[in-house]
């Protein structure tokens, strides 16, 4: 069995986890669309401000993958770093989301 060069391992494992986080994404962003529907339906309670959510948090954090993207391609990286570079911000909302519609926090108090 041959090993394969260090750089080689690294850009299969930088692969790998660009790919794993793509799928996170998938995953999360489908279990937020599910929670939603569940509200919208009457199913669960839902915040008053959870429509207005919907759509406002959308802009910034595209923004803000754009921008990382962008960043990372000028600085001359590799095309999967850059995907995952534009990943981040995503994942970050979309995780943030389910943990908040999983708890039930943006369900009004009054």
């Amino acid at each position: 069995m041959t090993r394969l060069a260090p750089k080689a391992t690294d850009l299969s494992r930088d692969l790998l986890e660009t790919g794993i986080e793509a799928t996170m994404l998938a995953i999360e962003a489908n279990v937020v669309f599910a929670y939603r529907s569940y509200r919208l339906c009457g199913f669960r309670p839902m915040g008053r401000g959870e429509i207005h959510k919907m759509v406002s948090e959308k802009p910034s954090a595209f923004a803000a993958s754009a921008m990382a993207a962008g960043f990372t391609a000028m600085t001359g990286q590799r095309p999967d770093q850059v995907v995952a570079a534009a990943i981040h911000p995503l994942r970050a909302e979309t995780n943030r989301n389910v943990r908040r519609l999983g708890a039930g926090e943006d369900v009004d108090k009054s």
